[in-house]
């Protein structure tokens, strides 16, 4: 019989770096920024990513929601004190209201100039940022059986998290242009069906022998089985804005690993329906967020996110409570009520232009917002613009 598993978290996040004044992407931070935030936190939680513009996060294995929370708050305190003593500014959005791809410079690193050289313009264009939940599953088999399980939820969750209103100085049209521009790499969507660790296994095996890749780390699923830890990886989200937001997305992958876990010691599971269909529900939280319906796959018909959000909530109850993360779960009406960072950033944006301000003072004010919404709730002071 497999052991309950401890469903321990780690929560990655990646940020964007800011010129205050002019509000652009800085396309090369002082090389000191990096040593200045590892000496605050060390080497292991914080790192480069890609992009010199960018800098990524990372708590370390944390027992329950609130250890998460408090090393979240402590992680982006750090990096924009450690910013600000450079002049620089820091937002948790997935994209930039209005950078210019072409304009950004990639990271020297071995790996990221083997991506840079094998990816070539579609790597270049990832000027943007995710958020990525770690839940300790110690078993392989049970961790690939949850897998192929909880990819129905996963536009549920990606929804409450859009945070990418804009790409290139334009309003998209969608809440998370950011899934648009990832999908363009390979090994991205949503997962293969596997029926067990060791399919998956010989998969990674098959494509490291064709030369495609050299580890599992270079498939970049929605939800994957972490290439270091013994962890099933949700990485669908945009990078939340609000610190509170990210919390509750972490408590909520949380509470679905473990309520899947629960049916499977009681021999029921989540139904497997066609991915045709979780990718529909996909496309409706890219383009809507949690304004929107998705499919409700059980009753074959489009529902309101609002009464599928409260459904789930009810659903995850009794995992919250043992958990200890329900007020974490309960935000979620909250993020339902005023909208998710890429709401309130359209609405900045919409304010500005109805003053009768251009659209570049438009654009200048959502960074405004977008750096002094990151700091809330970390006991930082945000950059503030010209």
């Amino acid at each position: 019989m497999i052991a309950e598993p401890e469903f321990t978290l780690g929560v990655e996040e990646e940020y964007l770096l800011v010129d205050p004044e002019s509000r652009d992407l800085v396309a090369e931070p002082p090389e000191e920024l990096m040593l200045a935030c590892r000496q605050r936190l060390g080497e292991a939680r914080v790192s480069p990513e890609f992009l010199r513009a960018q800098i990524e996060v990372g708590t370390s294995v944390c027992p329950g929601i609130a250890d998460a929370d408090r090393q979240l708050r402590e992680l982006r305190r750090h990096v924009i004190e450690a910013a600000g003593e450079y002049g620089l500014g820091v937002i948790a959005a997935s994209t930039h209201p209005s950078a210019e791809w072409h304009l950004q410079k990639h990271t020297p690193k071995q790996r990221y100039d083997a991506l840079a050289k094998d990816l070539q313009a579609v790597v270049r264009r990832l000027v943007i940022c995710g958020m990525h939940v770690h839940v300790g599953v110690a078993d392989a088999d049970l961790r690939i059986d949850l897998m192929n399980q909880v990819g129905y939820f996963l536009p549920h969750i990606l929804a409450l998290t859009t945070s990418s209103p804009f790409w290139r100085g334009e309003e998209t049209g969608l809440m998370s242009y950011r899934l648009t521009v990832f999908d363009a790499l390979p090994r991205t969507g949503l997962p293969d069906y596997m029926a067990s660790a060791g399919e998956y296994d010989r998969l990674v095996s098959q494509m490291i022998r064709a030369g495609i890749l050299e580890d599992g780390s270079k498939i970049w699923w929605d939800v994957r089985p972490s290439s270091r830890f013994p962890t099933l990886e949700m990485r669908i989200a945009d990078v939340c804005t609000s610190i509170d937001d990210a919390v509750t997305v972490a408590a909520l992958y949380q509470c679905l690993l473990r309520m899947l876990y629960r049916l499977r010691r009681n021999n029921q599971r989540w139904r497997i329906y066609p991915q045709t269909l979780i990718r529909e529900n996909r496309w409706l939280a890219q383009r809507f967020g949690c304004d929107g319906d998705l499919i409700d796959l059980g009753r074959g018909e489009r529902v309101a996110y609002a009464d599928l959000l409260e459904e789930l909530i009810d659903m995850l109850d009794e995992d919250a409570g043992a958990l200890g993360c329900r007020d974490a779960v309960h935000h979620a009406r909250k993020i339902l009520a005023r909208g998710t960072s890429a709401r309130r950033q359209l609405a900045v944006y919409h304010k500005v232009l109805e003053s009768g301000a251009g659209k570049d003072e438009a654009l200048q004010a959502v960074v405004d917002w977008l750096m002094a919404e990151t700091a809330r709730g970390t006991g930082a002071r945000p950059a503030c613009g010209g």
